[in-house]
């Protein structure tokens, strides 16, 4: 195949198949992970908390140890603004 103005066609082409199956490859994946999470559904496992801790994992300790510091201190500082949102609610 020639180029056209300057534009290797069959290069452009490789791009675009290997891309494309790479999608392919993503869509397969991404379905194997469905079939697994509703595996572990089926099995009983609470498949919100096996995000959390998919996620979790993906973060280094340090990550992991300011997220928890700073959620406790939105917490407290929560808790400290209006100590009984609960009752009032009900």
């Amino acid at each position: 195949m020639s180029d056209v103005v300057g534009i290797p066609g069959n290069r452009i082409r490789s791009f675009v198949e290997r891309i494309e199956q790479i999608e392919n490859e993503i869509k397969d994946l991404t379905e194997a992970k469905k079939e697994v999470f509703s595996e572990a559904k089926g099995e009983g496992f609470d498949v919100k908390i096996l995000k959390e801790i998919i996620k979790l994992r993906k973060q280094d300790q340090d990550e992991r140890d300011e997220h928890d510091s700073l959620l406790d201190v939105y917490m407290r500082a929560m808790a400290e603004a209006d100590p009984t949102p609960a009752a009032e609610a009900a």
